[in-house]
């Protein structure tokens, strides 16, 4: 038995190389064999934070009699979404017009041309419920192929179809209403007593948060009431971690109580600048707190030696889920002494169930006691708070960690260039903007090879995808960091690679990776057709387009709306899920550009002003289209082109801004 994937670079396919399993990695040689032995793939696909991962790795695919099962009836292919989100989009597709859901890990049996037939998620060891047992699911899987081929066949075949006409619709012009559907729908979703969008599970949606924030910027009362509810309800809550900072995955009750604990990149990337952002638009200190916590969750995720950012933190550590993150009540009173009374109503301990396993129960962590305890404490309050949280985390520091996916993925690594690069911007803060410096240099530098940002880079090894999302995330955290100094190299290389992404990418549909010839072709399209949680690709590059156009000027305007027209219908269908294109939408309509030729004695003034929908475009008055014709310490605000009066002081920009935005 030969195993495939003891030579992977991907953690997560490293901790299948021991199994009894003979996995195959997705590629050619799995749909050969298939073929080759007349069988159907069974593809599983999954990433290393994953907890329901790990359960089924423990009772399924570790257990001789299942892995005999699957060896004997089937090709077993293991992907690691977090690698091939290609191979994930596709497949999740699939697997959502067969069940009406999607989730991870993935469990799906495919034709050997690739084509899914039947899948579902998490399959227990045993029947449980109305889930039935995975041995038993394989064993009938099995027979209907032996003795239901044709009809198998056919099925796959229809689906197939069905996904290439369903999911590869014609552009079109993009509705003018389409903002006031998706904020109308989102309003009726609201959980109004503790925010986020019914029906629970509750997921932070970071990208969506982030077109709020856009909203609520500009003064529309629903977006700031929906935003400032959420944003408190997280913050406050257990998905939230009240000790170490940075956000859990998700909270799997409409209290953001308790989480799935693992912790993502790319989730406090995005959340990082919603809390800033909101900071500035409602003043409350706490979401200033919560953004530099979650900033210095972010540094601590960044490669001391190379400069790129790991992927996740997982959910579990000692065999048990959240062990690390949790505590018990005895555990507390010995860590606090004195302060464990209040900080047991700080913590509101007992408020909320403790969770599951171990033989003491162990409590979540929320800060549902802070606006009585921080009224008892008045001025004391911060003090206080950080000598609580010192403690605790020195102590929890002690613990075995949860596990670390030290690969370096590019689209999540720009995330976090961009949120730290905006930060250091926003607060003055070297150590954000120094951060933003060097995980852009590992970008360009370490995993930029013949002039696209590979995907994947671990261990001094670089993989050969080369996705949209690593293009177009890469140019908008490039074009911030040029925000943030001015410096023309960064504004040089995002235009380089928002041009190479348009070249590469658009004979593709803009879907799917740039890769070897040797890289089978997916068999059905890999369509990001839901961004709530993360921008896609399409969207950012549109961004990078839209913001070029204020130093370029040319057609890059054009290119921006193109990509927002083949997303028309779509966005005439769910707008709610496309946030992304939706604030390109946005831009589009109402964006500005703020031309500030240098030098200019207001620069660093301006560059702490938070404008979402404005580019600034800064350098010497001859150097760049969108600066010509301009004098040198003035401050221009167009649209288009078209400038109101230049004004050579920051509060009379404001003032401008004001005029032209309203608030």
């Amino acid at each position: 038995m030969a195993n495939r994937l003891r030579g992977s670079r991907s953690p997560y396919l490293l901790q299948h190389a021991e199994d009894p399993v003979d996995w195959y990695p997705f590629g050619e040689e799995a749909f050969s064999a298939a073929l080759q032995e007349d069988k159907p793939i069974f593809l599983s696909v999954g990433y290393s934070a994953c907890h329901w991962c790990h359960v089924m790795h423990r009772e399924s695919f570790k257990d001789p009699e299942v892995a005999g099962i699957l060896n004997r009836y089937f090709i077993p292919v293991k992907v690691d979404r977090e690698e091939r989100p290609d191979v994930d989009a596709a497949y999740m597709q699939a697997l959502i017009s067969l069940t009406g859901q999607g989730g991870w890990p993935m469990s799906l049996f495919l034709t050997p041309e690739g084509k899914p037939f039947f899948g579902g998620t998490y399959f227990p060891k045993e029947d449980r419920g109305s889930l039935p047992s995975f041995r038993r699911v394989l064993l009938a899987v099995a027979q209907a192929w032996r003795e239901e081929r044709e009809a198998i066949t056919r099925e796959a075949e229809r689906l197939s179809r069905a996904l290439w006409r369903s999911l590869t619709p014609a552009p079109g012009p993009v509705p003018q209403d389409v903002e006031e559907k998706a904020l109308s729908f989102l309003a009726r979703s609201f959980d109004p007593e503790w925010g986020g969008f019914l029906p629970a599970p509750k997921f932070p949606q970071g990208n969506l948060l982030l077109y709020l924030l856009s909203l609520a910027w500009r003064g529309k009362e629903e977006a700031r009431r929906i935003l400032h509810k959420t944003l408190r309800a997280m913050a406050l809550g257990g998905v939230y971690d009240q000790v170490g900072g940075g956000f859990h995955r998700y909270a799997v009750d409409r209290f953001w109580y308790l989480p799935h604990f693992e912790k993502m990149l790319y989730d406090n990337a995005l959340l990082a600048r919603v809390y800033l952002g909101a900071y500035r638009v409602f003043a409350d200190p706490l979401f200033l707190r919560v953004a530099r916590e979650t900033l210095d969750w972010l540094l601590s995720m960044q490669s001391p030696g190379q400069g790129g950012f790991y992927t996740a933190l997982d959910a579990e550590s000692e065999g048990e889920e959240g062990r690390y993150y949790t505590w018990t009540p005895d555990e507390l009173r010995a860590a606090l002494g004195e302060d464990y009374p209040l900080a047991h109503r700080y913590f509101a301990l007992g408020k909320a169930p403790p969770v599951e396993g171990g033989n003491s129960p162990r409590y979540v962590l929320t800060a549902w006691g802070e606006e009585e305890v921080k009224r008892e404490l008045g001025e004391g309050f911060a003090a206080w708070r950080e000598g609580l949280r010192a403690r605790l985390l020195a102590l929890r520091r002690r613990r075995t960690p949860p596990n670390l996916d030290d690969k370096v993925l590019a689209d999540w690594s720009a995330l976090a260039v961009r949120a730290l690069a905006e930060a250091g911007r926003l607060l003055r803060d070297d150590r954000y903007l120094m951060a933003a410096r060097r995980g852009a240099h590992f970008l360009v530098e370490t995993m930029g090879k013949d002039g696209l940002v590979r995907h994947v880079w671990r261990a001094g090894a670089l993989g050969e995808e080369a996705f949209l999302q690593d293009q177009s995330f890469t140019a908008l955290a490039l074009l911030e960091l040029y925000t943030a100094t001015g410096e023309w190299p960064y504004l040089e290389k995002a235009r380089s690679l928002a041009e190479a992404a348009w070249e590469v990418f658009r004979g593709e549909g803009f879907e799917g990776p740039s890769t070897p010839p040797a890289q089978k072709a997916l068999p059905l399209p890999a369509k990001e057709v839901e961004e709530t949680t993360l921008p896609s690709g399409k969207s950012a590059l549109a961004e990078a387009f839209w913001r070029l156009q204020a130093a370029f000027g040319g057609d890059y305007r054009r290119r921006a709306e193109l990509l927002l027209e083949e997303g028309a219908l779509w966005l005439e269908r769910h707008p709610h899920a496309l946030p992304g294109l939706l604030l390109v939408h946005r831009l589009l309509k109402e964006g500005t550009e703020l031309a500030l030729p240098t030098p200019s004695p207001i620069l660093e003034s301006v560059r702490e002003l938070y404008l979402p929908l404005t580019q600034l475009v800064v350098g010497p008055a001859d150097a760049l289209p969108g600066l010509l014709g301009r004098e040198p310490g003035r401050a221009y605000l167009c649209r288009e082109g078209a400038c109101r009066l230049p004004v050579e002081e920051v509060n009379s920009l404001v003032e401008e801004v004001r005029a032209v935005y309203g608030g």
